[in-house]
């Protein structure tokens, strides 16, 4: 358990602890992007160890809690079809749309299979030419290789039943998109290590300057991010906005050269939909028109399937640090885990999945 213990220490937390109590001066508050540090800090109590002036706030970094609704409705009317294999991770099948969710639609007869690599779904292409296997290809940066990957692997294997569903999302331009809006209350970035182990973090470089903001690469476990909130304040407290990576042994300025040249013969920048938030330009992947015979989208013609959102979840403003959970008058209640009116309820990176699981539910 080497490299994990170490940061799990609570001799080691406890001194974090005491040093951003001694250097938090002001009220700042602080979005960590990703759903699994957002699920380290509700699981380990961090947000009731930090000085009361600090707020921190729920970022849209849960990929599961952002793929829109009519790409879930789009991926159920592409499994429910006959012929069709359809192949996602697990944390797919749950996540409500308009009518039903891909676990419903295994229980109805759909072939819904869990596949653990989008290469495990090449391999059932392979194995059954009959019929036609689609990948969810969703999820940040951090998955857009392995997907990537997927495709160029069914391309060289001369495939013809082989596509994926893609709704991959940028992180870089949501987090302007919250900079940007008047409504915005972020005063510092704790960035999602795993997104940046493959895309380095120079697009963040010509952010801090223009919002003044102070953005630190952070990693996943507890003394990660008490280490990542320490310097987000140190950087605060002095009036000064640069990137600072605390997740060193993984990601490096330039990140994986070799992933990100992947991905650019694959994928283009598009604008993508973004669930409970809306359109923001140039911030998602689609699939070249070189490689269109694995788009799903294009194979099973559901372009023109569009959705509604439930009025009733406020998912959106969770996951733009407006609001918290706990404010939403269904959590807990008309939305569980067994009874979702969003993503971020069943999603094991999402805020009120979080919030439920990890004793917040009559606080």
């Amino acid at each position: 358990m080497r490299f994990i213990d170490e940061f799990r220490d609570g001799k080691a937390a406890s001194a974090y602890i005491g040093r951003i109590h001694a250097a938090c001066k002001h009220p700042w508050t602080i979005m960590e992007i990703c759903g699994g540090q957002t699920h380290t800090i509700v699981k380990s109590g961090i947000d009731n160890l930090l000085p009361p002036s600090i707020t921190l706030v729920h970022g849209p970094g849960c990929p599961v809690c952002v793929t829109p609704l009519e790409i879930i409705d789009k991926a159920i009317a592409i499994a429910s079809r006959p012929d069709v294999i359809f192949t996602s991770f697990g944390d797919m099948l749950r996540v409500p749309g308009s009518e039903k969710d891909l676990l419903t639609v295994k229980s109805e007869g759909g072939d819904v299979r869990i596949v653990y690599s989008p290469l495990d779904a090449v391999k059932i292409a392979q194995q059954n030419p009959d019929k036609k296997i689609v990948f969810f290809a969703v999820g940040f940066e951090t998955t857009a290789p392995a997907n990537a990957m997927s495709v160029l692997h069914a391309s060289r294997l001369g495939l013809n039943n082989y596509s994926i569903l893609c709704s991959h999302v940028l992180v870089p331009p949501a987090m302007e998109a919250i900079l940007s809006s008047p409504e915005n209350r972020v005063q510092g970035f704790l960035a999602a290590g795993h997104v940046c182990t493959v895309m380095g973090y120079e697009e963040y470089i010509p952010m801090t300057a223009k919002y003044h903001v102070p953005i630190v690469i952070t990693g996943f476990e507890p003394v990660d991010i008490l280490q990542g909130i320490l310097m987000t304040v140190q950087q605060l407290e002095k009036g000064v906005w640069t990137v600072e990576n605390q997740y060193s042994r993984s990601v490096k300025r330039e990140g994986n050269i070799q992933a990100i040249e992947l991905m650019n013969k694959i994928f283009q920048v598009t604008d993508r939909a973004w669930r409970g938030i809306g359109t923001i330009p140039k911030s998602g992947y689609r699939i070249k028109e070189e490689y269109s015979k694995y788009d799903a989208e294009k194979v099973f013609n559901v372009s023109a399937i569009r959705t509604h959102e439930s009025p009733l979840c406020i998912a959106g403003q969770v996951m733009q640090g407006l609001k918290k959970p706990l404010d939403c008058p269904a959590f807990g209640t008309r939305c569980t885990p067994e009874h979702p009116l969003g993503a971020p309820m069943v999603s094991s990176e999402g805020a009120c999945a979080a919030y439920f699981h990890y004793g917040k539910l009559n606080r």
